[in-house]
């Protein structure tokens, strides 16, 4: 699922276990442990080329385990398991073990309405209130209809779940439905309602009767349950779960987990999840007969909207991603839940699809292996060579390293001094040289567990000097002029902006570290930093009294609620759903 325990945090992209254990980081994979790393049997070049891919990029991704399904339009090719399904045990994962797809699931949603359409139970663009008017929703910028939920442009909340345990809690929409792009959890749960009150029976016996059954994916759990745990990988989730993570940060197991919310709770295994890729493959038509219609299936892939979340050319159809690559169609998702992360990439030009799926939530998602797999199954069927495999990106480096160094002062005196090393930007602290991992854009995170591992580093550049995309950003970067680490705030001898602000006093009663006993929630931070009241990164816009905006961008639907000020301090905390209690820990 999109929104999870870790996405208000910086993530990287790749993984260098060399400059960290240079650095005296905690690695879960040490060289002795990957030359062990429990690996499937190849058959074949194809194979051969694949598994030597994967295992470099668990390696390098700190993944403990990963299971994969491969398939044609007529069978499945290869399932798959490489690494471990129980580290502690040493148990190796076995295709048939339950891995979680989180938001895959949302493409199962979308096909049993598309069901229920041509059925005549429902239409797709009228108002889903007409259908479920008990819901605690607030329409203010228009109506919604199903149409807006399947595409994430009804201009709700991505909160995960529908309903508060405060009865007059409402989800409250942010823009005009059809306007933006805005990935909602809670639209595809309210689906999953729509689709339980259509079909007459729970979420689990409806897609098991509509998808799974008639596709033969006997496997496949519909609800994440414990019945089936012994059943499944363990899932894995940073150790330190109140910090930024580092790419070889420690892992622990993750508390069981029960989710019936249809915006992510199918369990599968590489096999089923091969066969469900086929039946797409083959545009609604599965063994038993067709799924979905040529013209349902038309509707399920059709590109309604930008999706750049997904990648720069992708749009978004009924519950999946649409795209292309090297000139093919392409269906894509990913999902990601508390404990697993996972990929399915279907090329419908092609004729081949991949699944694959990690038990561990580190904030990235398996899409560079299930592309890969696909690129390489091509080339196979179109008797070409097989291209090479892709890099794997190495979070320390950066092209642009020396822009960031130097010394920086806060107004009380105290200071940061940043080194270029290569492409490693390092902080020197102590006598010590830290290395950081860029987390994207102007955000890095020290590379060493347990050293300034509080929070990420946010640079900063000279406002008014940035790239013009217009002009194909061919204008130099601004140079970076100040940093911060969550409240405190450092510039450098370039800066020439204000050094002083001012802000509203009631703010105060807001500052501090909140928890949420949700899986999802975590922790979250609120401080000022300047002029601005900001949680975890994100600035908080005032809307009223305690409500606040969370992001830059106007029409986001996102808000966070101070609650319960006692003493001069907030108690509660409300965000995406959930509740976040005060936590003076720190």
């Amino acid at each position: 699922m999109k929104i999870d325990r870790l996405s208000r945090r910086a993530f990287l992209s790749g993984g260098s276990a060399a400059a960290m254990a240079a650095a005296g980081s905690c690695l879960l994979w040490s060289p002795a442990m990957q030359a062990e790393m429990p690996m499937p049997k190849a058959s074949g070049p194809l194979d051969e080329t694949l598994d030597g891919f994967v295992g470099s990029y668990m390696a390098a991704m700190n993944a403990p385990g990963l299971t994969l399904g491969i398939t044609d339009s007529e069978k499945t090719l290869r399932t798959a398991g490489y690494g471990y399904a129980n580290l502690d045990q040493r148990l190796p994962v076995q295709p048939e073990l339950l891995f979680q797809i989180g938001s895959i699931t949302k493409s199962f949603v979308a096909l049993v309405l598309l069901q229920l359409r041509e059925q005549g139970k429902v239409d797709l663009h009228k108002p889903v209130l007409d259908y479920l008017p008990g819901l605690p929703i607030t329409c203010g910028f228009g109506t919604i209809t199903v149409h807006h939920l399947l595409t994430h442009t009804s201009g709700l909340p991505d909160n995960l779940g529908v309903f508060s345990s405060d009865p007059t809690a409402r989800l409250v929409q942010g823009f005009k439905p059809g306007e933006h792009f805005h990935y909602c959890n809670a639209g595809f749960d309210i689906l999953g309602l729509l689709a339980v009150k259509l079909d007459g029976r729970s979420w689990r016996e409806c897609v098991t009767a509509r998808i799974l059954a008639p596709l033969e994916m006997t496997a496949t759990q519909g609800v994440i349950a414990t019945a089936s745990r012994n059943r499944s990988a363990v899932g894995y989730q940073p150790f330190w779960d109140d910090q930024v993570y580092p790419r070889q940060g420690r892992l622990a197991p993750a508390p069981n987990l029960v989710m019936d919310d249809t915006a992510g709770c199918i369990a599968s295994t590489p096999g089923d999840m091969a066969r469900y890729a086929r039946m797409l493959l083959n545009r609604g038509k599965g063994p038993k007969g067709r799924i979905v219609s040529e013209e349902s299936f038309g509707l399920f892939s059709t590109p309604y909207i930008k999706a750049e979340p997904f990648s720069p050319t992708a749009s978004y159809g009924y519950g999946i991603a649409v795209d292309t690559l090297d000139g093919h169609k392409i269906l894509r998702h990913t999902g990601g839940m508390v404990a697993f992360a996972s990929s399915i990439h279907l090329d419908l030009d092609g004729g081949v699809a991949a699944f694959a799926s990690i038990n561990a939530m580190q904030g990235y998602r398996p899409t560079q292996v299930t592309e890969y797999a696909v690129r390489l199954l091509r080339a196979q069927r179109e008797n070409k060579p097989l291209p090479a495999a892709p890099a794997i990106a190495n979070p320390c480096d950066v092209e642009d390293a020396g822009e960031y160094a130097g010394k920086f002062a806060a107004p009380d005196g105290r200071t940061l001094t940043f080194t270029a090393q290569g492409k490693v930007v390092a902080l020197v602290a102590d006598g010590k040289t830290i290395p950081l991992q860029n987390a994207g854009g102007d955000s890095f995170v020290s590379a060493v567990e347990g050293v300034f591992s509080e929070d990420s580093f946010e640079f900063a550049r000279k406002q008014g000097d940035a790239p013009n995309p217009a002009d194909g950003d061919k204008k130099p970067k601004a140079p970076v002029v100040e940093v911060s680490y969550r409240d405190r705030w450092f510039v450098n001898d370039a800066y020439t902006g204000p050094r002083s602000f001012n802000t509203p006093v009631q703010w105060s009663a807001y500052v501090g570290h909140y928890r949420s006993d949700s899986p999802w929630g975590g922790d979250i931070r609120v401080y000022v930093l300047k002029d601005r009241l900001t949680l975890s990164g994100n600035r908080l816009e005032p809307l009223g009294g305690a409500l606040f905006r969370v992001g830059d961008e106007l029409w986001v639907p996102e808000t966070a609620e101070f609650l319960h000020v006692f003493e001069g301090k907030a108690r509660m905390l409300r965000m995406a759903g959930m509740d976040f209690a005060r936590m003076d820990v720190d």
